[in-house]
């Protein structure tokens, strides 16, 4: 146990010697900050006070679309769940997120996660294949340590890192938020709406929900990007493929699902999970449960073709 420790310890200070370590943490901050002033000084409004009057009107419309012929039951649910969610909120006098709120703030950042995924693709991607261009694996395995350690000891290293910067994105954009919205309304509660039971939600629990679902796209990525790193020994089509599958690839998937039932089985029609909590799944008939075995299947497959990779080809002097 120690000697992976020592092992993670290592790879850790490897990565904070590198300046680019550092230059994609600033970016995000500074990504974060230039978000809150663009919201707080560019001309935007202010909330609404009279945001009674906005969804009693936006009810209404609802109730129209309602009553219109030859809609589907998918759509009709979620019509009925959002008047259900507005109707509770008059009742119950809880005002909608507004985006120039901290919460609103906050949850606008998550778009973030998405650039916090292409660093970990980028990290994950040179781990292992820059020790291979730079020669310094021969150095690495003559140590007493065995092969799959050090590979996991990266591994874990890619993974902190990430969880690293999803944690600097929330508590940055938390802060940013409150000082330039105001901290004021921070216990307003979050809606939820399940089969017509609507429930009130922490809000702080709904962001964690939020950013820790994201969590999952990020972890496949990150571990398909070690994967190609370990086999192929090239950060270039590490990096390149993993950027090219998270900007792509679901798209491409959206559109195979629009025909082929078959899409639910494609990784990429499985790593958002929010799907399930807006209640609109990718393929008609898919489940969380679903989903989350076909996670796991690949993330086995990738870590086992990423240890066979990894341990069983000799390393060329």
């Amino acid at each position: 146990m120690r000697k992976m420790i020592n092992l993670v310890r290592n790879e850790n200070m490897k990565l904070a010697h590198h300046l680019s370590t550092w230059i994609m943490m600033g970016i995000l901050v500074l990504l974060v900050v230039a978000a809150g002033l663009l919201t707080r000084f560019t001309g935007t409004q202010a909330p609404k006070s009279d945001w009674k009057a906005d969804i009693t009107v936006q009810n209404q419309e609802l109730k129209k679309s309602l009553a219109e012929p030859g809609m589907s039951k998918k759509d009709k649910d979620s019509i009925t769940n959002n008047l259900q969610t507005n109707e509770y909120r008059l009742k119950n006098d809880i005002q909608p997120v507004q985006g120039n709120s901290l919460w609103g703030f906050v949850e606008g950042n998550s778009m973030l996660i998405t650039l916090i995924a292409l660093f970990a693709i980028v990290m994950g991607g040179g781990i292992v294949a820059n020790e291979f261009s730079g020669g310094t694996i021969k150095l690495l395995l003559i140590r007493p340590s065995k092969r799959w350690k050090i590979l996991l000891s990266k591994y874990i290293s890619v993974i902190g890192y990430t969880l690293l910067m999803l944690l600097l994105l929330l508590i940055v954009s938390f802060l940013l938020g409150g000082i330039l919205f105001s901290f004021k309304g921070s216990a307003t509660p979050f809606l939820t709406n399940s089969s017509g039971v609507v429930t009130e939600v922490n809000m702080i629990a709904h962001m964690m929900s939020i950013y820790g679902l994201q969590c999952i796209n990020l972890l496949m990525m990150v571990t398909l990007a070690f994967m190609i790193s370990s086999v192929f020994r090239n950060s270039s089509m590490a990096i390149g493929i993993g950027v090219f599958l998270l900007t792509i690839a679901p798209g491409i998937t959206r559109l195979i699902s629009m025909k082929y039932t078959w899409a639910k089985y494609i990784l990429f029609a499985n790593t958002d999970l929010t799907q399930y909590a807006n209640g609109q799944p990718l393929v008609e008939g898919m489940t969380m449960r679903f989903s989350i075995i076909v996670l796991i299947a690949y993330f086995v497959i990738f870590n086992v073709i990423s240890y066979i990779g990894f341990t069983k080809r000799d390393i060329v002097a």
